[in-house]
């Protein structure tokens, strides 16, 4: 072996590492992966920049814009809550339709949104029907997963080993060649699920330190939030006229949130002056009950007669009211409607042992101004707390009650060192583009029949399709950028060269000559199941792109080495890719529903494992049939 090729070796295997204990961000190892191979010399600059313009780079970033307007519009949304009606109260039944509703949608959008839409509305199905949530989520995930396997753009995999076809001047996968196996490998899943898996499935109440999670109008509930809420007017003489509420610091130095900000829109009660051409001018009463309307709280410029929806202990309105020249006012009996929107909420955050926030107090970390968010309380080890929290040492497994923007909620996810979030606060997040619902079905529609015929070329259809979507209003380009799963992005593109990497050096070639010297002497066949395993494995704890970036090309080599269409090995490979069912970290659909369903590693394991080997059967014995040798 070159040194080269031990060098690129030892580059891969650190890369493997770095993925499956996720010690640094994946796709901050996939660009470590592009500077070593820069630095090695193996390849050149262009060489290892390469993946950045492949098409199959650009048609998934376009797809992801495509399901961005799917997702602003309110469209994908609107399928799932249809076909989620028809779904019953039997848990048979509601199993069945779960994971063939989801495996039909994500087929054609991302597996990962897909999920993320369905999974309250079948939280509040399973509490309906009298079920724990444990015995219907990961159904839904292999669902998902098992639709990703149907289409070509299900799912990135497929589209990376039709993309190898291509640069290699073979025929590649239409739109619809994944469906004939697809199909069958749902209709065994969902089987085994019906017959076997659900008795696998654990029937676990979801518990975190003794609480249960809850939606949000029954976190408002819980905490008894609506008994806080005031009204405080803004007098001529107040200090607070002119000031933002940032600059007032009502919650820093009062503790006292201020939801709202409700402005008048029509004149004030008196009289009005109505002009008429027969008749002089004529004071008329003015009885009208003046209209308000929200103020966006944090740009908002207090004026004089605003008032302030706030949310406190009385006493510390009171002050707040002293303190300023305010009056206060009862809240009206549909202002607990402000504390949740389709722009603001609540939701529950628990701090896991990593987090950077144990030992500190909020006082100290800026949590408002840090993460966009308030503190309402903090329920620390069973006593809920909500008076001077501010300046109490975090420890492990506190829940924090926050309020705030949805989307600041969300955000929270992305540090999964230091907060868990509760729920699924990203489905509260309404739809703000829902009347461009029609036009976002259109280009959808007109996107997959481009496909679907061969029109253009995969990576033009999806660019136009995005195109479309954003000159149509559906998404902003801003919106747009927000949608693109970046790290998925740079992943794809920093593992590309790779694949071009271990063939310059010839690895390869020995590792299909391997395969083929080790298994070849019992057909194609054998062959195509040591691919689909070697690729199963890997994918449990790999992404399943990386995975298939590693695996397409010796699949391809193996198949030139004993002359033999190489179709069905590529086809094998990628659906073993989509076969993450035996980890919560083999999918991010996995991940999804791991809290929501309280769920353990060797809950995936013990029902993942099983529907692996039935779809290794599967595939070992109908592939070749589809696609001969």
């Amino acid at each position: 072996m070159s040194s080269d090729a031990i060098l690129i070796l030892i580059i891969l295997a650190a890369a493997i590492v770095l993925f499956a204990t996720e010690w640094v961000r994946v796709d901050v190892v996939a660009i470590g992966v592009v500077v070593a191979l820069m630095l090695s010399g193996v390849l050149s600059t262009a060489e290892a920049l390469s993946g950045f313009s492949n098409t199959a780079v650009l048609t998934i970033a376009s797809l992801f814009v495509v399901g961005g307007a799917v997702m602003q519009t309110g469209l994908a949304g609107m399928v799932g809550r249809r076909i989620l009606l028809v779904a019953g109260t039997s848990e048979l039944r509601l199993m069945v339709v779960l994971m063939t509703a989801v495996a039909l949608l994500s087929g054609f959008m991302s597996d990962t949104g897909t999920v993320a839409v369905l999974l309250p509305a079948v939280v509040i199905l399973a509490r309906e029907a009298k079920l724990n949530p444990s015995k219907l989520l990961i159904p839904l995930a292999f669902g998902a997963l098992f639709g990703g396997a149907m289409t070509l753009i299900g799912t990135p995999p497929n589209i990376i080993v039709s993309d190898l076809l291509i640069e290699n001047n073979l025929e590649p996968f239409r739109f619809f060649s994944f469906m004939p196996m697809g199909l069958i490998l749902l209709l065994l899943g969902v089987g085994f699920m019906a017959v076997a898996g659900r008795r696998l499935l654990p029937d676990r109440k979801l518990r975190v330190t003794g609480q249960p999670i809850e939606h949000p109008e029954a976190l408002v509930a819980h905490y008894r939030l609506p008994d806080n809420l005031f009204r405080v007017r803004v007098r001529r003489r107040s200090r607070l006229v002119g000031l933002s509420l940032a600059a007032a610091g009502l919650g820093r130095d009062f503790d006292v949130i201020v939801l709202d900000v409700l402005r008048r829109v029509e004149p004030r009660p008196g009289f009005r002056l109505v002009r008429s051409r027969q008749q002089p001018v004529n004071a008329v009463p003015q009885n009208v009950a003046p209209q308000r309307v929200s103020v966006l709280p944090g740009t908002a410029v207090i004026e004089v007669d605003d008032v302030l929806l706030v949310q406190g202990e009385a006493g510390a309105v009171g002050s707040v009211a002293a303190a300023w020249n305010l009056g206060v006012q009862p809240a009206h009996a549909d202002d607990e409607d402000a504390l949740i929107t389709e722009e603001v909420g609540v939701a529950e955050v628990v701090l896991p042992p990593r987090s950077h926030l144990i030992g500190q107090t909020l006082v100290k970390t800026r949590f408002g101004k840090q993460y966009g968010l308030t503190v309402l309380g903090i329920n620390h080890r069973g006593d809920e707390n909500r008076q001077d929290f501010k300046n109490i040492p975090l420890t492990v497994g506190d829940i924090l009650l926050v309020q705030g923007r949805w989307q600041n909620i969300v955000g929270l996810r992305e540090k999964r060192r230091d907060f868990v979030v509760l729920g699924q606060p990203e489905a509260m997040m309404g739809a703000p583009n829902q009347q461009k619902a029609g036009i976002a079905l259109l280009v959808l529609l007109g996107m997959l029949l481009i496909m679907i015929a061969g029109a253009l070329p995969l990576a033009a259809a999806s660019m136009l399709a995005g195109l479309l979507m954003v000159l149509a209003g559906c998404l902003t380009m801003d919106e747009a950028y927000q949608a693109i799963d970046w790290k998925s992005v740079v992943l794809v593109a920093g593992m590309l060269p790779m694949s071009i990497a271990l063939e310059k050096v010839a690895l390869v070639d020995a590792a299909a000559q391997g395969l083929v010297f080790g298994l070849g002497g019992f057909g194609p066949r054998a062959i195509l199941v040591g691919l689909f395993l070697l690729t199963s494995l890997f994918t449990q704890v790999l992404s399943n792109t990386a995975t298939t970036v590693v695996a397409a090309p010796i699949a391809l080599a193996a198949a030139q080495t004993l002359g033999v269409a190489p179709q069905a090995f590529l086809m094998a490979v990628a659906i073993a890719a989509s076969m993450a069912f035996a980890s919560p970290v083999a999918s991010p659909v996995n991940t999804l529903v791991m809290g929501a369903g309280n769920y353990r590693f060797g809950d995936y394991f013990k029902v993942g494992l099983p529907m692996i080997l039935l779809a290794l059967t599967a595939t070992a014995v109908l592939l070749p049939w589809l696609w001969p040798f």
